[in-house]
């Protein structure tokens, strides 16, 4: 696969990103080296991480994704070079205030303090792509739908974190700087401010996308937390098949609505008559979309990593996607 162009960015990566927040909960140590191994042999480069996970969060495990990511950087010396590594710093609290308590604003200071910690437990004296994971003022997120006036709270301005990327920039700390889970207002004022006061730009906008989520049309979660698997389809979100069974945390955000598990059956039922599997038909649905530029996939398993990485390359006719659309028009976005 040819790699493209990362925003406006001078970095390049491959249409695929290996998302690694699993790594420290459902997937140790060991084998997430092993399926970085892998990814780095299938030509998948370009890691995303986050300074909060793994995933659920708890304070056991923050910051255990990055960790983990830099012990694999110190086992060999090459690797970090062959990487374009993203990770993000945390928005405010929303139940976890192991991170910076409960008040925090993402303040200049909290950035740049957040940054050095990501760069130590990575083992790296650069990040590729530093991105703030959400908005740091109140914004309905997260399949929350409307705004509540009464949640507003004291925090930083959008000019504050950006002068705050603008000193690691300069400092050679970041390369490039990026949004996640932010408003199409959130991220006009990041650029008008940043025109304004000739400021980095922001380059990137990682916000959720997939065949039960199309509210924004840039991509993480593609198989929608492995509802459009197909793996919940018969047992729905009990047992231990993944995430959304194993954890009850998991199924109270937007991914466990019903409408949203039974929207997904009725895409998984379409791949399979048209002799895909759920899988290849959701990941194809992303990998062939000319809004997205990256698609971030998430693995427990070299298994699982293969099946995503060989999805590459699977076409979805114009009849099939006619049909994607009908189910969109009646069913619209169940897990926005």
């Amino acid at each position: 696969m040819k790699n493209v162009p990362l925003g406006a960015s001078a970095l390049t990566v491959p249409p695929i990103c290996l998302g690694t927040m699993t790594f420290g909960e459902q997937v140790d140590e060991a084998n997430a080296h092993s399926i970085l191994d892998r990814s780095i042999e299938r030509g998948i480069n370009f890691l995303d991480a986050a300074e909060m996970y793994s995933v659920p969060a708890r304070a056991e495990t923050c910051g255990a994704t990055e960790t983990i990511l830099g012990n694999w950087f110190a086992k060999d010396a090459s690797l970090r070079n062959k990487v374009v590594l993203a990770t993000k710093v945390a928005g405010p609290s929303r139940g976890m205030p192991w991170i910076r308590g409960e008040n925090s604003g993402v303040s200049k200071a909290e950035i740049l303090k957040a940054c050095d910690d990501s760069l130590r437990r990575l083992q790296t004296d650069v990040i590729d792509l530093y991105q703030i994971h959400w908005p740091a003022r109140n914004v309905p997120a997260f399949g929350l739908l409307s705004f509540d006036p009464t949640k507003d709270k004291p925090c930083a301005s959008v000019l504050e974190q950006l002068e705050a990327m603008a000193e690691l920039v300069k400092a050679g700390k970041v390369k490039a700087i990026g949004l996640s889970n932010e408003s199409p207002y959130g991220v006009h004022e990041f650029v008008r401010l940043a025109e304004q006061h000739g400021l980095p730009r922001v380059a990137t906008v990682q916000n959720p996308y997939c065949l039960i989520n199309r509210s924004y049309e840039m991509a993480y979660s593609p198989l929608g937390f492995g509802l459009l698997s197909g793996k919940y389809d018969e047992t729905g979100l009990v047992g231990d098949a993944g995430r959304m069974a194993l954890f009850e945390s998991m199924r109270k955000q937007r991914w466990g609505r019903p409408e949203a598990l039974d929207t997904a059956r009725r895409y998984n039922a379409l791949a399979r008559d048209h002799g895909l599997t759920p899988s290849q038909m959701s990941l194809a649905f992303c990998y062939t979309n000319w809004r997205v530029a990256s698609t971030i996939i998430g693995v427990t398993s070299l298994t699982q990593l293969d099946e995503c990485l060989d999805a590459w390359g699977t076409t979805l006719s114009p009849e099939l996607l006619t049909e994607i659309d009908k189910i969109r028009w009646e069913s619209r976005d169940p897990a926005q």
